[in-house]
């Protein structure tokens, strides 16, 4: 069993509807599809690096949207959302449908119009996919590695949970806040930017558990 991590170009005709604002919408430069629904009624839980206000501006552009409730992060927003539809273009989504692969979060869509997505399958599974996609968007392969279930009970790994544990321990999560990412960067002997992603993927992570449990 392989783990691939895939990065699609997405032309503007085919991306989705939040995916083009992005890079039309200031003060929002990563979104990060965290959870989906399997099928029927489309729920979608999503983290964005932007304030409230800017998301949604984002959100505006989707015309399916029936609900969203927002939430500020330590670092960025949360929106849960009931859609009608996904608004994936049709070629995109039977390429998705497709597919003998399982797909992991998170999902991640960058402003310069590009997403990136981990797969897991057999090979010859994989490279179908990887295929099929680049018929439909130009499509590049980052990484390819042995899959291994994570041993974390919530799905975190050892270094995100060690994130975690010494944000608590600086205060980062205090009411009112006493430490940074900073702090937890100097604590894990890392860039602030490392400290940072791992602490938006360990929270991602929590949530999303958090959201499947209820």
């Amino acid at each position: 069993m392989r783990r691939v991590s895939f990065e699609a170009e997405y032309p503007t005709e085919l991306a989705h509807p939040i995916h083009r604002e992005l890079s039309e919408t200031e003060g929002v430069t990563r979104i990060e599809l965290l959870a989906w629904s399997p099928a029927g009624r489309v729920k979608t839980l999503l983290w964005f690096d932007g304030d409230e206000s800017a998301v949604r501006r984002l959100l505006a552009a989707v015309e399916s949207l029936v609900t969203a409730s927002l939430v500020s992060g330590s670092d960025g927003t949360y929106a849960f959302l009931d859609q009608t539809v996904y608004e994936l273009a049709d070629e995109v989504m039977d390429v998705v449908s497709r597919s003998q692969v399982v797909f992991l979060p998170p999902v991640t869509f960058l402003d310069f119009g590009a997403a990136r997505f981990d797969a897991v399958g057999e090979s010859d599974q994989l490279a179908t996919l990887y295929d099929a996609l680049r018929d439909v968007v130009p499509t590049s392969i980052r990484r390819v590695h042995d899959f291994e279930r994570q041993h974390s009970p919530m799905g975190l790994t050892d270094r995100q949970r060690t994130a975690l544990d010494v944000a608590v321990d600086v205060g980062y999560y205090a009411v009112p806040r006493t430490g940074s990412v900073a702090d937890v960067a100097a604590e894990l002997d890392c860039a602030t930017s490392t400290a940072g992603e791992l602490l938006r993927r360990a929270e991602a992570t929590v949530v999303a558990d958090y959201v499947r449990s209820q």
